[in-house]
């Protein structure tokens, strides 16, 4: 059975696609990608169809990860084929809080950085758009960080699904 994620923040261009690529390399590296499906949405849908932001595209490509994407707009359906919605920063969680159906569904969604140990209080990916390219390369940092712990929260999640 596929454990699928999804990463969500405002319009789906800047950092939800960045965390998506950055995880979909960390899955793949671990050899779960026959067993992890990694995807991003945004909480409005003023991209859709877009690609990503080409300062997004910029970095990813530098740092040797996969850029391809389109924008799009989570919509309150996917929850019940979902099982992890990471949201990039608080006003994105409490988008998505808001259109959980349900409790069940509303306990699938988690900070991105709250998986990083080394964080303190601020769990926030600052949003990039209106920035330089530092922004953008912070963003990258963070996501890095923060994809090894949920890593190893997705591995003990797919591993107990498969023992």
């Amino acid at each position: 059975m596929t454990y699928r994620v999804c990463f969500v923040c405002t319009g789906n261009i800047c950092r939800s696609p960045m965390a998506e690529s950055v995880f979909r390399a960390r899955v793949r590296e671990a050899g779960l990608d026959e067993l992890v499906e990694v995807d991003s949405a945004g909480t409005g849908g003023w991209h859709e169809g877009d690609g990503a932001d080409p300062r997004a595209v910029a970095v990813l490509e530098d740092n040797g990860y996969d850029s391809a994407h389109t924008a799009r707009q989570f919509r309150a359906s996917w929850f019940s084929r979902l099982d992890l919605v990471v949201a990039l920063d608080a006003g994105h969680l409490k988008a998505l809080r808001r259109l959980a159906p349900g409790g069940d569904d509303a306990d699938k969604i988690r900070l991105l950085r709250s998986y990083d140990s080394a964080v303190g209080d601020d769990l926030d990916v600052p949003d990039p758009y209106y920035g330089g390219m530092d922004g953008f390369e912070e963003c990258l940092e963070m996501v890095e960080a923060a994809s090894e712990g949920l890593l190893a929260a997705v591995r003990e999640h797919v591993e107990g699904r498969v023992a």
